[in-house]
């Protein structure tokens, strides 16, 4: 039977937390580096995997089947018109199951009132749109109503989510009004936020007809809203250029709304790479903190290293006892890191109305890879103070 077969587990934990119990205030900050090493890893992980989590959600509830066509450019550098005929064209082909126009008019300006300087327009829009607008986005209205064949013919307002908030309205009665250009309008609804369609989160909506007799509308649309079989998209996708315009497609933009989520999706694994680099240096230098403070541990304990060779204690003894220590002051970093991982995941998602999702890899990765660290950090130490002479060392006490 070998020297360390006689030792027993329970002899190894007491010898091997005599160092933590004796200096607390050194065991904390010694392995304060380690859990600020495993936190950042486990954080990471799960805020990246919880906001990847609401991400996809949101782009599975509002869609991928949404497709926009807007006026690009022509030869000249100038904005290209589209045709009149482009949305009719557009609805005969197959897989198309809606069809919203809109335009951009570049007249008038949106204010709250009439005392508002020209100049502040803060940025909103005034765009004409179809009553078909709504099914297309699948958008939902907050407040009010949509405008419908009727209202479009006079002189009413629909709000996006934005527009609304930067102009202070916050409900729709008979009186809720704006001024659009020289001319006021009532307002009959506020949409919900558009998260596929932020032009439209900061305008002012109107029909076509008010639009051409009140606000200089000449009947050519800026952008087009296309709804499609999910299964069709990229055929869709492939024919609206040359079925917008026949004589002109590249003079045509089409896009995917969603493709601009996905790419959120890879900036922000892109992003948790870096952090998680970050998270492995923090556990480096933490790691190299312990190896630092076992050493000195060894240096400053040499008397009782001394004395428990003298009284029979093996090189191996010795030798277990300082990696035992090592391994309990990694074991508590990491442990501690995990806990203040989870939480700052749980807190940041409850924040951003996220479900908190944790990969379980981030738990035990993350203590095993201190665990690691540590039993690495603490390996040199415990094989110098193996290798102390008993006599030398006694010359310490």
């Amino acid at each position: 039977m070998n020297e360390l077969s006689r030792m027993r587990v329970a002899d190894l934990l007491a010898a091997g937390t005599l160092g933590l119990r004796s200096r607390p205030l050194r065991a904390v900050l010694s392995a304060l580096g380690i859990a600020i090493g495993v936190a950042s890893i486990v954080a990471v992980l799960g805020v990246t995997r919880s906001s990847q989590s609401a991400l996809l959600d949101q782009i599975d509830r509002l869609g991928t089947n949404l497709l926009t066509v807007a006026n690009g450019r022509d030869m000249g550098g100038a904005e290209a018109a589209l045709p009149q005929t482009a949305s009719r064209m557009i609805r005969r082909l197959p897989g198309v199951d809606h069809v919203a126009p809109t335009t951009r008019l570049n007249g008038p300006s949106v204010y709250r009132n009439d005392m508002i300087p020209v100049g502040q327009t803060g940025g909103l829009d005034v765009r004409a749109c179809d009553t078909a607008l709504l099914a297309t986005l699948d958008a939902r209205v907050a407040t009010g109503r949509f405008l419908d064949a009727a209202s479009a013919e006079y002189p009413v307002a629909v709000l996006g989510h934005e527009a609304a908030r930067m102009l202070g309205i916050t409900r729709v009665d008979a009186t809720t009004r704006v001024r659009l250009g020289d001319h006021w309008f009532g307002v009959a609804g506020v949409l919900e936020p558009l998260t596929l369609a932020p032009e439209i989160d900061r305008a002012a909506l109107v029909g076509f007809p008010v639009a051409a007799r009140l606000l200089g509308y000449a009947g050519y649309p800026s952008r087009l809203y296309v709804r499609t079989a999910q299964d069709r998209v990229a055929a869709v996708a492939a024919l609206l250029a040359p079925t917008t315009n026949p004589a002109f497609p590249e003079q045509v933009d089409v896009s995917r709304p969603s493709d601009a989520l996905t790419v959120r999706l890879s900036v922000a694994e892109a992003g948790a790479a870096l952090f998680l680099g970050l998270g492995a240096i923090a556990l480096l230098v933490g790691g190299i903190g312990v190896g630092n403070i076992m050493v000195i541990s060894v240096l400053e304990r040499r008397g009782e290293i001394g004395l428990r060779r003298a009284l029979g204690a093996g090189r191996r003894h010795v030798a277990a006892q300082f990696l035992a220590e090592s391994f309990l002051l990694a074991s508590v970093g990491g442990v501690a890191g995990v806990l203040a991982g989870c939480a700052v995941t749980l807190g940041l998602a409850r924040s951003r109305g996220w479900a908190a999702l944790i990969p379980p890899e981030a738990l035990w990765g993350g203590l095993g890879v201190a665990v690691v660290v540590g039993a690495l950090a603490g390996l040199y130490p415990a094989l110098r103070a193996a290798r102390l002479p008993p006599t030398e060392a006694l010359r310490a006490v």
